[in-house]
């Protein structure tokens, strides 16, 4: 039994999707199977536009959907020559053709193949002609707002942590290797480990600070995490500096790998008088994350 989209986020509509396309598998004896795409498709489709940012990575889309517990991921590279495909061709050459599907689940907005033309009528009139079964889900509602991977970017881009958790059911995520920075936190004795997510695609939450754990070398630590924009220094999207103050840390992860789980924001970015003001910020931004970490 196989689902398709996506799943940018693997957020709590997600989810839904993958628990029945679990569920029915179960109840036929059959396997599960989560065909997606790399990369997105608009990456490949308006590559001039350069404004899409995406929830997960590739690694992370894998890590969560091992999580989940699916039978099987299929990653399909998706090209020119692939998005010309229409509904139909993608149906019979790829799903039936090449994957031999029984049946298919697929979520309440659905739509594939060439300019999207393919929903769930097209797929359910392909169905009786090429014999497998379709579901679809009804959309899948959160304190009466529909989940959707577009109201979970809008979130972040605000910094609405708490919302954006909410609705991915997990604590939003950035991944880099720790990069030189100018060594100012040190000077105030907050030192900052600086992240280069290394992707220009991956969303940055909006600018400000974050109460954060930090995941390094095996182990998790708490934090507080600065987000602001500068002069392009690094590969980050948007060339935004990320900085996390790792609490009761001290030692060298120059060129490691680490990930940061925002739990909640503290504040906006904001400019400062001098260097003693900032100092006195920082220590109460201390206090708040602590305390928000504490709960």
């Amino acid at each position: 039994m196989v689902t398709i989209g996506t799943f940018d986020g693997v957020h709590l509509g997600h989810r839904e999707v993958i628990s029945e396309l679990k569920r029915l598998s179960s109840l036929s004896m059959g396997e599960s199977v989560v065909f997606t795409f790399e990369p997105h498709p608009r990456i490949v489709i308006t590559p001039q536009e350069d404004t899409i940012r995406l929830l997960s990575t590739k690694d992370e889309k894998i890590r969560l959907m091992d999580e989940i517990g699916i039978d099987h991921l299929v990653i399909y590279p998706f090209t020119k020559e692939f998005s010309r495909l229409t509904y139909d061709e993608f149906v019979e050459k790829i799903l039936v053709g090449s994957m031999n599907i029984s049946s298919l689940v697929v979520g309440y907005d659905h739509r594939f193949g060439q300019g999207r033309k393919g929903d769930f009528n097209s797929l359910e009139m392909l169905s009786k002609t090429l014999d497998f079964k379709v579901e679809q889900l009804s959309q899948l509602v959160v304190n009466n707002k529909i989940v959707s991977s577009t109201k979970i970017r809008l979130a972040l881009g605000v910094g609405d942590i708490t919302k954006a958790n909410h609705f991915l059911g997990y604590q939003y995520t950035l991944s880099g290797k720790v990069v030189e920075g100018n060594k100012l936190g040190r000077q105030l004795g907050f030192p900052t480990a600086n992240i280069d997510t290394g992707d220009s695609h991956k969303l940055v939450p909006g600018d400000g600070v974050y109460a954060v754990t930090v995941q390094t070398g095996g182990n998790i630590f708490n934090g507080m995490l600065n987000i602001g924009v500068r002069p392009t220094v690094n590969s980050n999207a948007d060339h935004k500096t990320i900085e996390v103050h790792i609490f009761n840390f001290d030692q060298d992860i120059y060129h490691s790998e680490i990930t940061v789980h925002f739990v909640e924001k503290i504040r906006d970015e904001q400019k400062f008088e001098g260097l003693d003001q900032l100092k006195e910020q920082l220590k109460n931004d201390q206090h708040v994350a602590l305390r928000i970490l504490s709960v």
